[in-house]
This record gives structure tokens, sequence and C-alpha cells, in this order.
């Protein structure tokens, strides 16, 4: 198994939960650690004759790791079982598919959900984001400030460790504006011209956050139904936390003026509603049409269409476009999420659903 994720998410410490809860041996290997490093020099020698459960910390360090693990997994007496920790990269994703097909299962691991941390902590949650030491700093100063050193080792520290040749001051102001466009289409060419470099640059700094869980993309929904669709997705920083640090957002005060509170929200619903459904990523879409129609997440699953919106206000209204997308994508039910108190219906197959009820009222 492999559990991948972000730094400082809680990758080890899960780790050592599930051992413990199995009263199993188990051996770590952490390849930061350069006596583990050294241990490994000669992998298949110090890996063969290890029983239980052996725990490689930082796998992305020693790729070819990858193919000593599968000799070792394809032993028909094999007394070791092997649980694989990443920072996600590219090398990581591309060596275990060509080694590892059918040997291995993953699992992402990411920060505090709403039904983790209940819905009365809801509003922290959002300010602060789900990575464990910025939601659960003791004062709001100091999470602002565990985000902003995260950044800024993130970006000297961990991307020349995964590989991946960027300059940090670069990589930076892209994630900085990656910010502004949080929850907009991707345009590359657009923000290649703003950035002052190729459509190729940017791409491969997008690629890079994306590949280590900084970014998400949700991709567009398209049908033949007699309409022009968007068929580019959307971006999203995956923590909004983060987001709000890259922002300079620091406290409640300042997010609630903030140009960018509707997109925060949307962002951080859209990411709490997909985690309480527990879809898959390849299941989640939005779907945009070029005479204004839209529906800000779709989640196609089991023969379901279920359809969401996303509205910070109290008092949620029914759209046209809401309409819209009911009739020509035919939506099972289109639920509208907003940040009032009660779940009540809208009209036929639309109702409005309280965030802080959201766990009660949608159904996985």
């Amino acid at each position: 198994m492999a559990i991948l994720g972000p730094r400082q998410v809680g990758k080890t410490t899960l780790a050592r939960a599930f051992a413990d809860a199995r009263h199993e041996q188990a051996h770590r290997l952490d390849l930061e650690n350069p006596d583990d490093l050294s241990r490994l020099s000669e992998p298949m020698l110090a890996l063969e004759r290890l029983t239980g459960l052996v725990v490689i910390d930082e796998i992305q360090r020693r790729p070819d790791l990858f193919q000593v693990l599968r000799v070792l997994v394809d032993r028909p007496r094999g007394k070791a079982r092997f649980l694989v920790l990443g920072s996600a990269s590219p090398s990581l994703l591309r060596q275990s598919s060509e080694t590892l097909a059918g040997r291995i299962a993953y699992h992402e691991l990411g920060g505090f959900s709403l039904g983790e941390v209940g819905v009365r902590r809801r509003e922290r949650l959002w300010r602060r984001g789900g990575f464990p030491r910025s939601y659960l700093a003791r004062a709001e100063g100091d999470s602002y400030e565990w985000r902003s050193q995260f950044v800024t080792a993130f970006l000297e520290r961990d991307i020349p460790l995964l590989g991946l040749r960027l300059p940090p001051a670069s990589l930076r102001r892209f994630w900085a504006m990656l910010a502004h466009y949080h929850g907009q289409i991707w345009n590359g060419s657009e923000i290649a011209r703003s950035f002052g470099v190729s459509d190729t640059a940017v791409r491969g700094y997008l690629d890079a956050l994306r590949g280590t869980f900084m970014v998400r993309l949700l991709q567009p929904w398209s049908e033949n139904l007699g309409k022009r669709q968007v068929k580019s997705p959307k971006v999203y920083l995956a923590d909004s936390g983060l987001l709000h640090a890259l922002l300079g957002i620091r406290d409640a005060a300042h997010l609630e003026v903030h140009p960018k509170i509707g997109a925060s929200f949307e962002g951080f619903a859209i990411h709490q509603v997909v985690a309480h459904l527990g879809a898959d990523p390849t299941d989640c879409f939005f779907w945009a049409t070029h005479q204004g129609a839209e529906l800000d997440l779709l989640v196609v699953r089991g023969g379901r269409r279920r359809g969401f919106e996303f509205k910070l206000t109290t008092s949620p209204a029914v759209t046209r476009s809401m309409r819209i997308a009911l009739q020509d994508l035919r939506l099972d039910g289109l639920d509208v999420v907003h940040a009032g108190s009660h779940t009540f219906p809208l009209t036929e197959g639309i109702r409005a659903v309280s965030i802080d009820r959201m766990l009660d009222d949608i159904r996985p």
C-alpha cells in the first residue's frame, strides 16, 4: 500500500497508528535519515530478511526501490508487508506504475475534513485549512505564521528534493498568482502572458503544484447537448489555509472583506462535499456553457448524477442557470450548499442545504 499526500499532513502519524492498532512488529525506514539511507545502500540485503510491517517514508527520494519491492512482494512465502509513504512526485507515480502495477493500492491523505473536526469548528477549518499544525495552532497568528513558513520550506526545500528543477522565486510568484485565479477556468495563455513566460513553462509550474497536492483541477463535463460547452478545467488551491496565506489573509476580519471570499468558500465547500461523499476525483466535474449556464460541481457515480452549487449567502434562491443544469444534465437532484443555518426545498428537484447540516442532510 502507498499513502500519498503533502508534507506535514500526517502520513507518518497514520502509519504509526496503523501499526499500533494491529499490534504487529513494524520497521520504519525514513529516507530523509542518513542512517536509514546508508542501511539501504544494498536494498535487497537490507529488506529481504525483515518480517511484519515495513514502512518506508519519503519513498520518492529512492524511486529505484520500487524494483526491489516488486521482487520482495512476489516472493511465494514472503513474511513482510510494505507500506510506502510519499510526498507525491511525478517520479514516484511513474516508477510505481511501471514496476508495481497490480501489486499496490493507493490512498491519498488530505488534511482535516469537516467530518473529522465537526461543524462547530467549520469557520476555523475554513480559515486555517486542514494541515494539522495550522488547524491546531494556539492562536490565529501562529497558524498564519506556520502556513507562511510552510510555503517557503516547500519551495526552497521540498521541490528540489522531489527532483523538480524550478526556480523557487518564480514558482512562488506563480503560486500566488494562482491564488487570485482560484475557482476560475484555467487559461494557460493568459497566465503565461501575465507571468511573462511561455505556455510550456506555465504548464510545468502547474503540473509541479498539482503533482504535490498543492493544486486541484476540476475537469469540465461535456456531452452532446447542442450547446457550446467549456472544455478547460477549473483550478483550485487544494487547501483553504494556504490559499489565505498566499493572499495575505491573516484573520477572520480580513477574510470577510476580501474580494476572493466567495471563491474561497466555494473551493472549501467543494472539497468538503467531495470528501463527505467519498467520491473519486475522476467522478467529479463542473459544467458550463458559453451561453452562461453553469454548475459548480457534478458528481457522476453509480448511474446517478448529483449537482451542487455553492453560495456564500444565508438566503439562496433558484436561478435560471440552476434550472437549465437540472434539465439539460438530467440531474437526480441539485443541492445549493449555503452559509445559512437551515436545509429546505427551493423548488422541485432543487433544495438549499446548510453547510453546517451537510454531514446529515447529504447522503453519501
